[in-house]
C-alpha cells in the first residue's frame, strides 16, 4: 500500500501573513504612540480617546491605501514581465525551450535531461514555467493588491483597537501607564503569533516588535510631555 506523504509548507503564508503583521504591529504602535504624546501634553481623557479614533481611522485608510499602491506596482511589474515572456514565447519558442534548459541546467540537471524537462514543461504550460523558474513568478508570490490593502486596514483596525480600549476604561492618571505596559504586552503576543504562523523561533521576533514598539512610545511621549510643558 502507497504512503502518502503530505506537506504543508509555511512560505504559502508569506503574502497574507506579513500584510497582517504589519497592518496589526503599526494599528498598536502608532495609535499607543500617538495617545501618550496627547497624553503627555496634560490633554483631558475626552481629547485622548479623539486623537486615538483620528489615529484609527486615518491610519487604516492610510495602511489600506499605501499598501494597495505598493502591491499594485508589483502586480504591475510582475503583469509587464509576463506580457514579454509571451512575446518571445510567440515568436522564438525554440529560443526559450534553450534558456529554460540552461537554467535547469545551472542548477545541477544534465543537459540532456534539463532539454528534455524543459520540452514536457513547455508543451503543458509554456508561460507558467518561465514566469515560475525565469521569472520566479507563482502562485505564492504573485501580488493580489486587494486582499493586502483589506488585510491591512483590518489588521490595523484591529491592532489600534487594543491601545484605545486601554485608554477608554483607565482612569485619566492611569492612561499613560496602562496604555505603555499594555501596548508592549500586546505588541510581544503580536510577535509570538507572527513567529509561530511563519515557523519561526519566538525569541527574537518578539524582543526586536517589543523594542521598537517601546522606543516609539517613548520618543512620542517625550515630545508630547515637552510640548504639553511650553503650552
Amino acid at each position: 500500500m502507497t504512503r502518502i506523504h503530505s506537506e504543508t509548507h509555511l512560505v504559502g503564508r508569506i503574502g497574507w501573513l506579513r500584510a497582517a503583521v504589519l497592518g496589526a504591529n503599526d494599528g498598536i504602535i502608532s495609535t499607543a504612540s500617538l495617545i501618550l504624546g496627547v497624553a503627555s501634553a496634560s490633554a483631558s481623557q475626552t481629547n485622548i480617546l479623539l486623537a486615538g479614533i483620528a489615529g484609527l481611522v486615518a491610519g487604516a485608510m492610510s495602511m489600506a491605501a499605501g499598501e494597495y499602491v505598493s502591491v499594485s506596482s508589483q502586480s504591475d511589474t510582475e503583469n509587464a514581465d509576463l506580457a514579454r515572456e509571451r512575446r518571445e514565447l510567440a515568436t522564438d519558442l525554440e529560443f526559450e525551450k534553450r534558456e529554460l534548459a540552461n537554467i535547469y541546467v545551472s542548477r545541477g540537471v544534465e543537459r540532456g535531461l534539463a532539454r528534455q524537462v524543459a520540452e514536457q514543461l513547455m508543451t503543458k504550460d509554456a508561460l507558467g514555467a518561465h514566469a515560475r523558474d525565469e521569472l520566479g513568478i507563482s502562485e505564492i508570490t504573485t501580488a493580489h493588491p486587494v486582499q493586502a490593502a483589506l488585510t491591512s486596514a483590518a489588521t490595523f483596525s484591529v491592532g489600534a483597537a487594543a491601545p484605545l480600549a486601554l485608554a477608554l476604561v483607565s482612569p485619566s492618571r492611569w492612561i499613560i501607564p496602562a496604555v505603555s505596559v499594555g501596548s508592549l504586552i500586546f505588541l510581544a503576543v503580536l510577535g509570538t503569533i507572527g513567529a509561530k504562523a511563519g515557523g519561526a523561533n519566538i525569541v527574537k521576533p518578539t524582543i526586536r516588535v517589543t523594542f521598537w514598539g517601546a522606543l516609539a512610545m517613548g520618543v512620542t511621549a517625550g515630545i508630547g510631555a515637552i510640548f504639553g510643558t511650553v503650552g
